[in-house]
């Protein structure tokens, strides 16, 4: 399996954490403030030079106040492709 720091689906999840982050009227700093982290965590994740996990991403759609089902059905894979790269 490919590694998902630059794949679509990880630049698609990136892109919707900062919509999401925008539409609430938070500023990186604010966001970071609000789940105790350096403004430079926000600024990975949100540039793709790290990867959040289930725990951080769920802490973070609560800041912003989106549902992380909703995100997540938004990052599926399309039916009938395959997960892995070169099928």
């Amino acid at each position: 399996m490919q590694k998902s720091l630059r794949t679509p689906r990880q630049l698609l999840l990136q892109s919707l954490l900062v919509e999401a982050r925008k539409d609430k009227g938070l500023t990186q700093a604010e966001l970071a403030t609000a789940l105790g982290k350096p403004q430079s965590f926000v600024a990975k994740y949100e540039n793709g030079e790290r990867r959040i996990d289930v725990v951080e991403f769920v802490d973070i759609t609560a800041v912003l106040g989106v549902s992380t089902a909703d995100l997540l059905a938004r990052i599926e894979p399309v039916a009938g492709t395959s997960r892995r790269s070169g099928e």
